[in-house]
């Protein structure tokens, strides 16, 4: 299981990092360790990916499902609390996007992901994909 989180701004815009690895764009996140809560996880994933600590409680916006690498991830919209903007080890660079630009910048099942958090309906969206495409 996995957790993600999508920074809001005041104009409406979602940060967005580029993955070391991979040179993806995505909301910071991932997997939960075995003795974390889930608004520690959060809270500790986006810190080390943004520098930014965001307040908690966090917006539950989607569930979505890795049908090939059946791996769950929830994805929560985010207010920034606390801090600046960081790169580090899992991260080549930070970027506030509208929604116009996180559709061109990521993959469909991410986009998506943003999409929700920044539309942040009720209840929240429940999604599959293949690693890149809906499904």
């Amino acid at each position: 299981m996995s957790v993600a989180g999508v920074i809001v701004d005041d104009q409406d815009r979602a940060l967005s990092i580029k993955r070391r690895d991979n040179g993806h764009w995505e909301p910071p996140g991932g997997i939960l360790e075995r003795e974390d809560s889930i608004p520690e996880a959060l809270q500790r994933e986006v810190l080390e990916e943004t520098g930014f600590k965001i307040a908690l409680p966090a917006m539950l916006t989607g569930i979505y499902k890795n049908m090939k690498g059946l791996i769950v991830s929830m994805v929560f919209r985010c207010e920034a609390a606390d801090g600046t903007p960081t790169t580090g080890d899992e991260t080549r660079a930070l970027r506030w996007a509208t929604r116009e630009e996180v559709i061109k910048l990521a993959d469909e099942a991410y986009a998506i992901r943003v999409l929700d958090a920044l539309d942040a309906v009720s209840p929240p969206a429940i999604r599959a994909h293949d690693g890149v495409k809906l499904v």
